[in-house]
């Protein structure tokens, strides 16, 4: 009689919990949460020449959401407002980034590891279409890196457009 109910108990404990899985959610958001500096390049298109940036990126991080303000600015001709409202339902991300010229992006994927990785929806077309991916990625204890790629229309490999390093400051 016990074998019959044994595959049941084994699955329900190795099964994690969907509080189990908030929980997690909820320490890597805190782990995000602060006050970030650093430098990295962005690309206005695919095609333009990289532009050196300096960043500076706050971010407020709840049990279920993650908020990133801050400004890149570089050399004289480059400065923009970024930021990011993310909010987490199980293990599923969805939100809005603002700093492409096309306006409100919407995002929206999932966590792997250290990594969140979204699929970018541009407000309008950018390269050639209105996709990309992010991935805001935390690097040890005291750093993050964000990073944008489009795919070239003209060849379809992925370009990186943007990478910023960040560390708390």
């Amino acid at each position: 009689m016990l074998m019959k109910f044994l595959p049941t108990l084994v699955f329900a404990a190795a099964a994690p919990s969907a509080s189990s899985a908030r929980a997690d959610e909820a320490q890597f958001l805190k782990s995000l949460d602060g006050n970030w500096s650093g430098t990295g390049m962005v690309k206005v298109l695919i095609y333009s020449p990289a532009i050196n940036v300096t960043c500076k990126i706050k971010s407020k991080a709840t049990p279920s959401a993650l908020t990133l303000n801050g400004k890149c600015t570089g050399l004289v001709v480059f400065s923009r407002v970024i930021g990011a409202d993310l909010k987490v339902h199980g293990a599923k991300y969805t939100g809005s980034y603002v700093g492409s010229q096309s306006g409100t992006a919407a995002l929206s994927g999932s966590r792997s590891g250290n990594a969140i990785n979204l699929a970018i929806r541009w407000a309008t077309e950018v390269n050639g279409d209105r996709a990309a991916k992010m991935t805001l990625e935390k690097v040890g204890n005291n750093g993050m890196r964000l990073t944008t790629v489009d795919n070239d229309p003209a060849t379809g490999k992925s370009v990186v457009v943007s990478r910023i390093d960040l560390h708390r400051s």
